[in-house]
Order: C-alpha cells, then sequence, then structure tokens
C-alpha cells in the first residue's frame, strides 16, 4: 500500500513539472515576436527600462466599428484608412484635406482606389513647395532598391519595414528559384547574393533606362510613423542577432549626441531609447553626417522618396500596407501573375493601423521633437495620403 502511495505521488509529482514546463515554453514563444507576416525574429531586447522605454505593444488593436463617412474626417487615425477622395482639391499641399472613410471595395472595384493613389502622387509631385521633401534623383542607392524579375517584366522597389519579405518571396518564385513561398527558405530571402533576384542597379545604363519604361512597376507604403516604430523595434529592441552593428555601432553614436546624460562605458548596455531614435531622425543636419558614417543600414528609415524616387519613375502601382489584403491580390492581377503565384497568407488584423500603438510610443516625446520629426516625413505622408498625426503634434 506505501509503495503504491509513494508511485501514486511521484506520478503526480512528474505531471506537475511537466505542466510548468510547457508553460514556461508558451510564455517564451509568445515573446518571439513574429515580424514580416511570418518570420521570427530572434535576438534579444537590450533596451533599459525607465520612463523613456516603450514595451513591446499588440500590433493589432481592439477593432472598432467601421466610422460613417462624412464631409471632412476629424480623427481619421482611428481606422484603416482608404483613401478614396471624390475630388482633387486636396492637392492644395497647405491646407491637404483628410479623405473619407469608406467601405472597402474588392476585386474589379479596387482599380478606382489605385488610380486615385497615383493621381494623388502625381499631384503632390507638381506642387514644387515641397522640394526635396518629395523629389530624388534616381541615383544608384534608388537602383539598388529596386528588384527585378525579367521573365515577367516586373520591378519592385522595396521599402524596409512594410512586408517586403513576402514581395521578395513572389519575385524569388516568379524568377523560377522556388515552385512557392512556402518552400524557400528564411536565410535565403535577404541573401541578395544567393536569392536570384538582380537589382536594377546592376544593368547597363541602356537596361535601366529600358525597363523603367516599360516594365510594371510597384511599391508599398504604410503609415510613416508607424513604419518608424516597427523599424525601432526590429532593430534597436529585437536586435537579430545577424546585425550585431545595430547595438555596437549605431545605437551607441546616436546616444552620444542626442542623450543628455549616458556614460561612455555603457553605452550598448544602456540601450536605445525611441527619444534617442527621434531626436536623431528630427535632426536634419546632424542626422546626415551620421547617416555617411552608418552607410546603407539606414535605409529602414530613410524615407520613400529617398528610397524609391517615386516623383521620378512612374510607378504602376502604390500599394498601402493597411490595405494590403486588397492590394496583394489586386497587385498579382494587374502584373499578370496571379494564376502563377499567391502572396503569403496576412495574419488577421497585422495590417491595419494602430493609433494607440503610436500614442505610446511618443507619450514621453517632445512636441518640438515630434514637430521636427514630421518636418522630415511631411512629403511621405502627403504623396501618399496619409493624414497628418494631429493628435501628436498638437
Amino acid at each position: 500500500m506505501g509503495e503504491a502511495m509513494r508511485h501514486h505521488w511521484l506520478l503526480l509529482g512528474a505531471c506537475g513539472w511537466v505542466l510548468l514546463i510547457l508553460m514556461f515554453v508558451s510564455k517564451f514563444i509568445s515573446f518571439r515576436a513574429v515580424d514580416d507576416y511570418g518570420e521570427r525574429v530572434g535576438g534579444q531586447s537590450w533596451t533599459v527600462p525607465g520612463t523613456k522605454v516603450v514595451r513591446p505593444i499588440p500590433v493589432s488593436s481592439p477593432v472598432k466599428p467601421a466610422p460613417q463617412p462624412s464631409d471632412q474626417v476629424t480623427n481619421a487615425a482611428d481606422y484603416t484608412p482608404v483613401y478614396l477622395c471624390n475630388n482633387t482639391s486636396f492637392i492644395h499641399i497647405s491646407v491637404m484635406s483628410v479623405c473619407q472613410p469608406s467601405a472597402v471595395p474588392t476585386g474589379a472595384d479596387w482599380q478606382p482606389v489605385v488610380e486615385r493613389r497615383v493621381e494623388l502622387l502625381s499631384a503632390v509631385c507638381k506642387n514644387s513647395s515641397l522640394g526635396n521633401l518629395t523629389h530624388a534623383a534616381i541615383s544608384k542607392f534608388v537602383l539598388d532598391r529596386i528588384f527585378v524579375c525579367d521573365k515577367h517584366k516586373i520591378l519592385f522597389c522595396q521599402t524596409p519595414k512594410v512586408g517586403n519579405t513576402q514581395w521578395k518571396k513572389v519575385l524569388i518564385v516568379l524568377n523560377g528559384a522556388f515552385p512557392s513561398v512556402e518552400e524557400i527558405p528564411e536565410n535565403l530571402v535577404h541573401d541578395h547574393e544567393k536569392n536570384g533576384l538582380p537589382r536594377l542597379s546592376s544593368l547597363t545604363p541602356q537596361e535601366i533606362t529600358h525597363r523603367l519604361s516599360t516594365y510594371f512597376k510597384f511599391f508599398i507604403v504604410r503609415d510613416p510613423f508607424e513604419r518608424l516604430i516597427s523599424a525601432f523595434k526590429d532593430k534597436f529592441v529585437k536586435n537579430p542577432r545577424f546585425e550585431p552593428w545595430y547595438k555596437h555601432d549605431i545605437a551607441p553614436a546616436i546616444i552620444r549626441k542626442y542623450r543628455k546624460i549616458h556614460r561612455d562605458s555603457d553605452l550598448a548596455a544602456s540601450g536605445l531609447h525611441f527619444e534617442d531614435f527621434v531626436r536623431y531622425l528630427g535632426d536634419a543636419e546632424g542626422r546626415q553626417r551620421m547617416d555617411r558614417q552608418f552607410g546603407e543600414h539606414i535605409i529602414h528609415w530613410v524615407t520613400y522618396a529617398e528610397l524609391c524616387a517615386p516623383c521620378e519613375i512612374h510607378y504602376s502601382v502604390v500599394g498601402h500596407h493597411e490595405t494590403l489584403e486588397q492590394d496583394a491580390p489586386h497587385i498579382l492581377k494587374a502584373a499578370g501573375i496571379d494564376g502563377m503565384v499567391s502572396y503569403p497568407a496576412i495574419p488577421p488584423g497585422i495590417t491595419r493601423y494602430n493609433r494607440t500603438k503610436v500614442e505610446q510610443y511618443f507619450s514621453g516625446i517632445s512636441k518640438r521633437d515630434v514637430r521636427r520629426l514630421y518636418a522630415r516625413y511631411q512629403g511621405d505622408f502627403q504623396l501618399f495620403g496619409y493624414p497628418s498625426p494631429d493628435f501628436l503634434l498638437n
């Protein structure tokens, strides 16, 4: 009897340990953020807790009822913007209107959305008052961002932190390296020496001109401030192990210049704060000098205008991260490849604009620094119809 009881308690103890281990493992897995629609990002957070530090926040916000259309939306950031403007009065940039929200069209009804985006882009480009906020030369830097699929006559401009990994997978499949996006190893996608995706910069001037004038061209954008938050989290909070320079080189340089109190002995350990990042991005002259030092690692927060030269290159489609569920199938069909490849599944809610997250990240930032930041990215807001973040600026 005693031996049976002993075995009984040993069994209960073993079950208890198994449950504890499972709980620990599930908790650990939940902390591994899913970035870029399914690509798990490794690494360790090294941002020090404090009043200026922002903890990782869920990507999606609670679903809110769709707002009713009105003559003008005053709080456009509360919903996923679709930007279906019925007129072009907003091209007067100094008093740019906010477009009406609308029921999200699908299929053939999405073409008017795409056309209005291109019309808006053209109108803003013609407004000379924005200057270099919207215009960029078609330099080698821009040509390096554009991937080529000659087989199907497609050009894709890379805009980091807007789901580009998935579009690279689509192009890799189209180039014939893999039969489906699901079979592509994650570590191959960003290995530009082995993924079989040539850049436009690798071609001759004549070949570049021909492709720019005849190929289907597209790129994707998202709310500029949400993109910056995504870049900060990915490069300075998660700190992937295969990109140590963000922790050891870029972050310390920013901290030295933009944090009033720091110790040189533990710059890497102290971690970059979002406030430091915002100050760096909003400092026009100082940032340019530092960016030359950082090299092309800065592409994750370079403006869309600088990355893709949308005022100089006539793009066929400009997709929006917030409406990717509609844009992805439209782009595949418009490019004539919808029967050859599928865009990877999009996790529910991941594309939705999250105003709560934006407010929390900017809660400790001074109005002066926010306005300087907006001054740099104002061109991106206006080129692509994103309402100015008045809830942060005022």
